[in-house]
């Protein structure tokens, strides 16, 4: 059962706006619209904050130290709370899907993504992913300074609506389930909306 909503990214006022923040961003915009307030969780390295979404109890995660760390300030907390890697929904950016892009996924290996090989490490691959693409830099661009890049105005409007449209996902899928919420959320974009 899902229990926890964990977002990868860097800490601090340099990474806030940077493409490989995107899990942060989601986090803060449901932790934005429940009112639900950050508190820090220094003893296992992350911070925190509940919310209660239809019925469901549920915790929104950051760790506080950096991505390719992520996985023992997780791992930490969840033995705390008594969570299984399976009770985790972990959101990441995802060079292999095109920017806006949002997929849900389970299990799985790292793709490269060094939050996640950490996360894999520690935890196992059981849990969860909402990825959100990013897609590829252009040629003679280095990964590591793309994805620690601010996009551009107009490449941050559509991710800032692949982030909104990871926050409507999430009623459907505590409600309808796994299934039904990626079926939903990778349907094409016209006939999603119709539904």
């Amino acid at each position: 059962m899902l229990r926890a909503l964990v977002g990868l990214g860097n800490p601090g006022p340099a990474y806030l706006l940077t493409r490989h923040n995107l899990g942060h961003w989601w986090v803060d915009a449901l932790a934005e619209e429940a009112r639900a307030r950050w508190k820090s969780e220094r003893r296992w390295g992350v911070e925190a904050a509940e919310l209660v979404l239809g019925d469901r109890p549920l915790v929104l995660v950051k760790s506080l130290g950096y991505m390719n760390e992520s996985g023992a300030p997780v791992r930490a907390f969840a033995a705390y709370r008594r969570w299984a890697a399976e009770d985790l929904l972990v959101a990441h950016d995802d060079l292999d899907l095109p920017t806006g892009t949002v997929r849900l996924k389970r299990g799985g290996g790292d793709g490269g993504h060094n939050g996640l090989k950490d996360l894999i490490a520690c935890l196992g691959a059981g849990f969860a992913r909402l990825r959100f693409g990013i897609g590829r830099p252009r040629s003679g661009t280095a990964v590591i300074d793309y994805v620690l890049g601010v996009p551009s105005a107009a490449e941050r409007e559509v991710l800032i609506d692949a982030v909104r449209r990871g926050v409507e996902i999430l009623p459907r899928l505590l409600t309808d389930g796994f299934e039904a919420a990626t079926a939903h959320l990778h349907a094409p974009r016209a006939s999603a909306e119709e539904t």
